[in-house]
């Protein structure tokens, strides 16, 4: 399969288990989250009358526009270029870049979304996560952020509002950002996130348009985030198997610096609202290369997401990023489930880390002391294709 030297393919810690042939790592019934911090029992008794997700239409990044959508957009979005502009909207990456002198720049960015999940606290850890999740994949680290919060006031009372807040500057603390403001609106629909600024050196700067042939291509994270939180929408969703999730989207990427500060990456992402083929290929498109995928190496959540899909429990942006891959993806004979898992749109997700084989054994020792959730190969990057992304037969 598509990855590093023999023996260091497959690594993910607390409780993942390496690939059987044709199968997905899943993590194990016996997982522990010792990083996860989110007070789920107690907010839930303290606002069990309040079910933030019956007042979204869509859950988290998957309310996201569409690329396809997006690419009409942008291109009319004329702006004034600027030397000091490093990153811009051009090549898709997750954050703005603003040089302030000859050795470092600003990392500007900005995220919301409407409920994801009913416990308010949680709610607030993950979107602050998510948005804080775009500084640490270029390398950054935040140094500020706003709150930009929408609620209808007479369906959600101000403790929820309160409670969502505090959730999210946990989050925010833990990632050393401190909140210094922010601003609210009376909304239809709930929303809640950051818009956050961080600092980089200009030699740490990682984006997402220097991927190499031949560089190993890692994920941090296990996918399906997008088929879990439909699932709870619904009321479709196992207790243990939202428990799960909540606690990897409430993981802080703060790897991505600690690599990036080490020199370890050729270019990474975060794997949000686009799924992994998405994101992936923006990262080709910008890098001008194409990237080779082993489907079965991918990491799901666990095996109960491909039993929510076979029974139609996928977003709806995870349908629209599906439809989009017919010009980017040659699936081959890549199952459909496996093809709309790949698909899925993540919130809070894992990085994606395009990495050279020298230094390969060197980010899995550094994900492993940043206890990241996990740390797995799943193909490399080639020379352009046809498709920016084949899947290994």
């Amino acid at each position: 399969m598509p990855g590093g030297p023999r023996g260091l393919q497959n690594r993910c810690w607390f409780g993942f288990v390496r690939a059987r042939a044709g199968s997905i790592p899943v993590l194990s019934a016996t997982l522990q989250f010792q990083i996860f911090d989110f007070k789920f029992q107690i907010s839930m008794r303290a606002n069990k009358t309040i079910k933030l997700t019956s007042l979204a239409s869509c859950a988290g990044c998957a309310s996201k526009l569409n690329q396809a959508a997006l690419r009409k957009i942008l291109p009319n979005f004329s702006t004034r270029r600027d030397k000091r502009v490093l990153v811009d909207s051009e090549t898709g990456d997750d954050a703005g870049v603003f040089r302030i002198d000859r050795e470092n720049a600003l990392v500007q960015t900005v995220d919301f979304f409407m409920p994801i999940v009913d416990d308010p606290y949680a709610y607030g850890q993950i979107a602050a996560t998510n948005a804080l999740s775009d500084v640490f994949a270029m390398g950054g680290r935040p140094l500020t952020a706003l709150n930009i919060v929408g609620f209808p006031a007479d369906l959600v009372p101000p403790a929820v509002v309160s409670t969502i807040l505090r959730g999210g500057a946990k989050k925010a603390a833990e990632a050393g950002c401190a909140v210094v403001g922010g601003h609210t609106i009376r909304n239809p629909e709930p929303i809640y996130g950051l818009a956050v600024t961080g600092m980089v050196k200009l030699r740490h700067l990682v984006t997402n348009a220097r991927a190499k042939p031949n560089d190993i291509l890692i994920l941090t994270k296990p996918l399906g985030t997008g088929i879990v939180t439909t699932a709870i929408k619904r009321g479709a969703c196992p207790p243990s198997l939202a428990r799960k999730a909540i606690a990897l989207m409430t993981k802080i990427n703060s790897a991505g610096a600690t690599l990036a500060e080490a020199g370890l990456v050729n270019a990474a992402t975060d794997v949000t609202g686009f799924g992994l083929m998405g994101h992936l290929a923006s990262m080709c498109r910008a890098s001008s290369v194409s990237a080779l995928i082993d489907p079965a190496a991918v990491p799901a959540i666990d095996d109960e997401i491909l039993r929510l899909i076979e029974h139609g429990c996928v977003p709806g942006g995870t349908k629209d990023n599906l439809k989009l891959t017919g010009v980017t993806v040659d699936w081959g004979r890549t199952k459909q489930t496996l093809r709309t898992l790949l698909c899925d749109a993540q919130t809070s997700g894992g990085l994606l880390l395009s990495v050279a084989e020298k230094t390969f054994a060197r980010v899995i020792k550094t994900l492993k002391a940043d206890r990241t959730i996990c740390a797995q190969a799943i193909g490399r990057i080639t020379r352009p294709r046809e498709r920016f992304i084949c899947m290994k037969a």
